[in-house]
C-alpha cells in the first residue's frame, strides 16, 4: 500500500515538472502543413464566398516583348534628398545615387557629403559656385531610367560598375569621373555553425563551396533580385562566372546555365530588395546564408554575433559617371565634388557608417561585357525557377474605398504586369469586398487564359467591405489543391489593397494557416501605409510594396518580372 502511495506521488510530481516544463517551453512551433490544410477548410465555412467564373474573352495583344522599362513612374517618384537653391552663377549637377549611401542615418553618407560640399561655396575656375543635387534611386531603377532614356540625370553613381557596362551596351555616352567615392563589398552572410561544416569540410570556405552545398540541399539559401538589387546583380554575375571558371567568354555557355539551374533548385527564396532580405532575416531566421553588403553587415545588430562574412563577385565602390553630353562647367563641378568626397573627413564618416571595410579584398574575376550581363538576366529570368511551373493567384480589393480613380489606376496596373507572365506559369483570380468571389480558377496562363483574366479584371466594380482575410483563405485553398495536383509546383500569393479589414476574419485568426501552409504572400497597398501589409507579407518572407497611381503599374511589374 506504501508503495503504491509513493508510486502516485511519483506520477504527479512528474507530471507537474511536465506541466511546468510546457509552460516555460511553450507547445510545439506552429501548425504542420496537414494541420494548416485542416484548419484552413475549418475557417472556410465561416466564410462567404461564391465561384462567379469569367467567361467573356477580352481582346489581347501579343505583339512584343514586354519590357519593364515601359512601366518605369514619373521621376519625382523618386526623392531629391539633396535639393539646394539654384541662385544665378551657380551650376548644380544632378546625380542618381544608389541608397544604401543615398538613404538616412547609416545609409545616409553622400547626403551629409553633398550637403558639405553645397555649404562649402567651392568655385568652378570660371568663377561659378557648384552645387550637386542627389536623388535617392536605386541602381537597377537608375539604370533602367537611364537606359531607356525616359530621364537622364547629370551623372550616376550605383554601388558597383556592372550597371556602367550595360549602359555602356545600351549606347548611353558615359564620362568616368571616380571609380571610387567609398569603400564597400557584397558578401554571403552565413550561419557560423553552418560556415563551420564547410570549413570542416573544405578547410575553408570560398563562393564555390557555398554553391555546391545550396545545390546539394545543405543550405537553404536566398538573394535579392538582379534586374533591381546590386548585390543580386552581382551575385548571378558571381554565381555564373564560378561556374565558368572566371572565363566570361562562358559564363553563358550550356554547361554553365544548366550548372545554374541545378543550383537554382536549392534556393527557396529571392527578395525583390536588400532590405527585404534584411528584414525576412531578422523576422524569421530560417535562412542558413543570405546576401547583403559589407557595411550593412557591420552595422545590423542581428548580424553581431553568430554569422560569418564571405566576400564573392566585384567590389561595391560607387564609381561616378557623367551622363550624356555634359557641359564643361558640370564637367568640372562633378570633378571638385569626386574631389570633395575622397578628402579625409568624408572618407572618416563612410567609415563611422559600416563602409571602407576589406579594403584588400580583390574580384576573382574582371566585370564582364554589358552584353554579358544584359543577357546574364534574361538567362535569369528563364532559369530562376528551375524547371519549377509558378502557381499564383492574385486577390483584388473591391471595396467601396477603392470606387474610381484608384480601381482604374489598380485595373491598368494588373493588364500591363500581366505581360510578365510566363505562359508555362499558372494563375487564378479572386476579388473581395465583405464577400469573397473567386473569378478565375488557377490555370496555365495560355493566350486563352490571359483572355479571361483580362475580361475578368476590367469587369471589375467596388462598392462594401473589406474582408481581406476571408479572401486570402478562398485563395490559399486555391493553391493548396494546386500544390495537391502539381506537388513540384512553387505557389505564391499576391494581394492588391487599399485598406483595413473591417469585415470577415482576423489576422490572428489566420495567421497559423499562413504560417503552415508556407506559401509567400507578396502585398501590394494602394496609397496604404498598413503595418498589418507588413506582417502578412514577412510570414513567408515576402515582399510587402506600398503604391499609387504614380507607380502602381511599376511596382506591380517589377513583381511579377522577378517572381513570374
Amino acid at each position: 500500500m506504501r508503495t503504491s502511495k509513493f508510486v502516485v506521488l511519483a506520477l504527479v510530481l512528474l507530471g507537474v515538472i511536465a506541466g511546468v516544463l510546457v509552460w516555460q517551453l511553450g507547445t510545439p512551433r506552429g501548425l504542420t502543413y496537414t494541420q494548416a490544410v485542416s484548419q484552413l477548410d475549418s475557417l472556410l465555412k465561416r466564410v462567404s464566398w461564391s465561384e462567379s467564373i469569367v467567361t467573356r474573352k477580352a481582346t489581347v495583344t501579343v505583339d512584343r516583348a514586354p519590357d519593364l522599362q515601359d512601366t518605369l513612374p514619373d521621376i519625382s517618384k523618386f526623392e531629391l534628398v539633396v535639393n539646394p537653391t539654384v541662385a544665378p552663377g551657380e551650376v548644380a549637377v544632378e546625380i542618381f545615387a544608389s541608397v544604401e549611401k543615398a538613404g538616412k542615418g547609416f545609409d545616409g553618407w553622400l547626403v551629409e557629403v553633398a550637403n558639405d560640399f553645397n555649404r562649402s561655396n567651392l568655385r568652378l575656375r570660371n568663377g561659378q559656385s557648384a552645387k550637386v543635387k542627389i536623388r535617392a534611386i536605386a541602381s537597377g531603377e537608375g539604370y533602367q531610367f537611364i537606359a531607356a532614356q525616359k530621364y537622364l540625370p547629370d551623372a550616376y553613381s550605383p554601388s558597383h560598375v556592372l550597371w556602367m557596362k550595360m549602359l555602356a551596351a545600351k549606347g548611353i555616352a558615359l564620362t568616368p569621373v571616380s571609380e571610387r567615392l567609398l569603400g564597400d563589398v557584397a558578401g554571403i552572410v552565413m550561419k557560423e555553425r553552418v560556415w563551420r561544416t564547410l570549413q570542416s569540410k573544405y578547410g575553408t570556405v570560398e563562393v564555390q563551396h557555398v554553391l555546391d552545398a545550396v545545390a546539394q540541399g545543405s543550405i537553404a539559401m536566398g538573394y535579392t533580385d538582379p534586374f533591381v538589387s546590386s548585390a543580386g546583380l552581382n551575385f548571378l554575375v558571381a554565381v555564373l562566372a564560378t561556374f565558368a571558371q572566371g572565363d566570361p567568354n562562358k559564363m553563358l555557355a550550356d554547361d554553365v546555365v544548366s550548372a545554374f539551374e541545378a543550383f537554382q533548385r536549392g534556393v527557396p527564396f529571392v527578395a525583390l530588395t536588400t532590405p527585404q532580405m534584411r528584414d525576412s532575416v531578422q523576422n524569421d531566421g530560417s535562412l542558413e546564408a543570405f546576401i547583403v553588403n559589407r557595411a550593412v553587415f557591420a552595422k545590423a545588430p542581428a548580424f553581431q554575433s553568430g554569422y560569418a562574412f564571405i566576400p564573392y563577385g566585384i567590389r561595391h565602390d560607387s564609381p561616378l559617371y557623367g551622363i550624356g553630353q555634359l557641359t564643361t562647367e558640370k564637367h568640372e563641378a562633378l570633378r571638385l565634388f569626386a574631389q570633395f568626397a575622397s578628402q579625409a573627413p568624408a572618407q572618416k564618416l563612410a567609415t563611422e557608417y559600416g563602409f571602407n571595410q576589406l579594403s584588400d579584398y580583390t574580384p576573382a574575376f574582371a566585370p564582364p561585357p554589358g552584353e554579358v550581363l544584359i543577357e546574364a538576366q534574361r538567362v535569369w529570368k528563364r532559369k530562376k525557377d528551375a524547371g519549377r511551373p509558378i502557381v499564383a493567384v492574385f486577390l483584388g480589393d473591391v471595396s467601396g474605398s477603392m470606387e474610381g480613380v484608384p480601381l482604374r489606376n489598380l485595373k491598368r496596373a494588373l493588364m500591363a504586369g500581366s505581360q510578365f507572365i510566363d505562359p508555362e506559369n499558372s494563375i487564378g483570380l479572386v476579388v473581395f469586398n465583405q464577400e469573397v468571389k473567386q473569378l478565375l480558377p488557377v490555370g496555365k496562363f495560355t493566350l486563352n487564359q490571359r483572355a479571361l483574366f483580362t475580361a475578368a479584371v476590367q469587369d471589375m466594380s467596388a462598392g462594401g467591405g473589406t474582408a481581406m482575410y476571408d479572401g486570402i483563405l478562398v485563395a490559399l485553398r486555391m493553391l493548396v489543391a494546386a500544390k495537391a495536383k502539381q506537388p513540384e509546383c512553387k505557389p505564391l500569393l499576391i494581394v492588391l489593397t487599399d485598406g483595413e479589414t473591417n469585415a470577415g476574419l482576423s489576422f490572428d485568426k489566420v495567421k497559423p494557416v499562413i504560417a503552415g501552409v508556407k506559401i509567400p504572400i507578396y502585398t501590394i497597398g494602394y496609397n496604404a501605409k498598413l503595418d498589418i501589409l507588413r506582417q502578412i507579407s514577412a510570414v513567408n518572407e515576402a515582399a510587402s510594396l506600398n503604391a499609387d497611381e504614380g507607380d502602381i503599374a511599376y511596382k506591380i511589374g517589377a513583381l511579377l518580372n522577378a517572381e513570374m
